[in-house]
């Protein structure tokens, strides 16, 4: 069971978001687990992901208390992998995100050769974790699925807007805030890339997936309703 479960869109809007975990039980597994977890980050990293992250610390983009207004036109949005793997210090959910499906099965094959003692989770759409399984020599364990949404669904904000809300799982990115991207987008007033690093910095665990975030971002500004 993963948070990211409930990241919202049809199969087809997952070809480039793989997130990857790595994870340890209490009594279990977590004896000496704090050196592999960061063994797992560090591993990532030659991968080129589109974000690293843990679960008590936040991921590659963070917020700042040093600036004001007029500093997120030239904000930095280089993503700092080395800042997650050092202030790893404590036993949580780690993940790597990647943007396709071949990065992310090699990641995985190379996950399964190192032998970290580790409980992997993937989480992407159901044939795209089969095929990193696949890839890597395993066979999957096991699969969640969520229900989506029930009720009145007509009083939910627009696809796109739920595409990136929802792939913050502990929903600290806001509806308003992925409106206001997606309007300040379709504005010129940001690029998709820069607009997506802002939500990215919100996600407190790290697998905000900010290139799924930027085409999202692209098609919206230009009008494209894929998914609906």
């Amino acid at each position: 069971m993963t948070n990211t479960l409930h990241r919202f869109g049809p199969a087809e809007s997952f070809a480039d978001d793989y997130v990857v975990f790595a994870m340890c039980a209490r009594g279990k597994n977590d004896q000496g687990a704090l050196p592999k977890l960061k063994k797992f980050l560090e591993m990532a990293v030659p991968f080129k992901p589109v974000n690293l992250g843990d679960a008590s610390h936040g991921g590659a983009l963070r917020p700042s208390r040093q600036m004001n207004p007029l500093a997120h036109w030239n904000r930095d949005i280089t993503l700092d992998f080395q800042t997650v793997i050092n202030g790893l210090d404590t036993l949580t959910t780690v993940a790597a995100v990647f943007d396709s499906r071949p990065t992310a099965e090699e990641f995985v094959k190379a996950v399964k050769a190192a032998d970290l003692g580790l409980s992997i989770n993937i989480s992407t759409s159901v044939e795209g974790a089969e095929q990193c399984c696949f890839a890597a020599g395993i066979p999957r364990h096991s699969v969640g699925y969520s229900l989506g949404f029930e009720g009145k669904t007509e009083k939910l904000p627009s696809d796109d807007v739920l595409m990136l809300a929802t792939m913050c799982g502990h929903g600290m990115v806001s509806h308003s805030l992925a409106k206001k991207m997606i309007d300040w987008v379709k504005e010129g007033r940001r690029t998709p890339e820069q607009a997506a690093s802002y939500m990215t910095r919100f996600c407190s665990c790290g697998v905000f997936n900010p290139a799924r975030a930027a085409r999202v971002l692209r098609q919206a500004g230009q009008g494209k309703q894929e998914y609906r």
